[in-house]
């Protein structure tokens, strides 16, 4: 089986620094499994790693479409399992580094979802609908999705509807059916974690970072570039928050206090997805330094045979 090394964990853990310094030490590419970082242009509010900061290693699943284009978990799938191809081919070492938990998962046991139409006028109507009652309909086709995504996740909501909309099944059936199927990969799953008061400490500080860094002049360049407001990528963490501000309904301080809480919220519930995956091998990162980290990470590779080198 092809080698295959994921690095994941909830959002604001410190994962990009680790990938980085992993991939020099294993002859790594690195696949990004962030669900935002593929748009252009949205760079400030998904804190996108800069060119000057990848250190020479190669990155896949950046920058590929335009905000407003289509993106999901499928087109995932199909470009990750290309980029590993491509890597392979190198003679490198396929690494995925990102927190969209779903994405990792049906890369891993080498499933998608099924095709689609192209037409997004199904999911165009939904974005303009009140997310309580989007989450009412789908707790009324798919009560367990319902219970797993809350009302204020709409953008999984929205796909959780598109689903069975397309298919006539709870996407919960298809989790299940995933998670059951072997994986065509020999794979490692390491999930860097953090103790949960300075996880949300470093989220506070990145927020403000962000905000320092141009967060609302981003989202208002995108807005006057003709980005709609209830499009897709527009209702990702970050991004929606600083639309009250920009029409003057809120301050930017109270837009940043939002974008943290809902932040924390978030990797709280990357966490619980994380933990609940069988494979997944914890690294706690509170008491360990960068170089302990990936110690213990080479140490696992060498065992599984992913990576035999020095």
């Amino acid at each position: 089986m092809e080698p295959l090394v994921i690095l994941t964990g909830p959002t604001g853990v410190g994962k990009t620094e680790l990938s980085i310094s992993l991939a020099r030490a294993i002859g790594g590419e690195i696949i990004s499994a962030d669900s935002m970082q593929v748009y252009r242009g949205m760079n400030v509010g998904t804190a996108k790693i800069r060119p000057e900061e990848m250190q020479g290693v190669v990155h896949y699943g950046i920058d590929l479409i335009e905000p407003t284009g289509p993106w999901d978990v499928t087109r995932f799938v199909e470009m990750s399992e290309k980029a590993i191809r491509t890597i392979r081919a190198n003679g490198h070492i396929p690494i995925v580094v990102g927190g969209t938990g779903f994405y990792i998962q049906a890369l891993l046991k080498g499933l998608s979802y099924e095709e689609e139409p192209d037409d997004t006028t199904y999911r165009d109507g939904l974005a303009g609908i009140d997310k309580e009652t989007l989450h009412a309909q789908l707790a009324e086709v798919d009560p367990e999705s319902a219970a797993a995504i809350p009302a204020g996740n709409k953008k999984r909501v929205i796909r959780a509807l598109e689903y069975y909309h397309f298919h006539g099944e709870p996407i919960s059936e298809l989790n299940k059916r995933q998670k059951e199927t072997a994986s065509p990969y020999n794979f490692a799953y390491f999930v860097l974690t953090l103790e949960r008061s300075a996880l949300y400490e470093r989220i506070n500080r990145r927020v403000d970072s962000m905000i320092e860094n141009g967060l609302a002049e981003e989202v208002k360049s995108l807005v006057e570039g003709g980005m709609p407001e209830q499009c897709q990528a527009m209702l990702a963490i970050g991004y929606r928050q600083i639309l009250p501000y920009l029409h003057g309904e809120c301050t930017l301080a109270e837009a940043g206090e939002q974008i943290k809480l809902e932040t924390r919220h978030f990797a709280k519930r990357q966490m619980t997805w994380f933990r609940r995956e069988a494979d997944a091998i914890l690294l706690p990162k509170d008491n360990a330094d960068e170089g302990a980290l990936l110690a213990e990470i080479l140490r696992v590779l060498r065992d599984k045979e992913i990576f035999t080198g020095v």
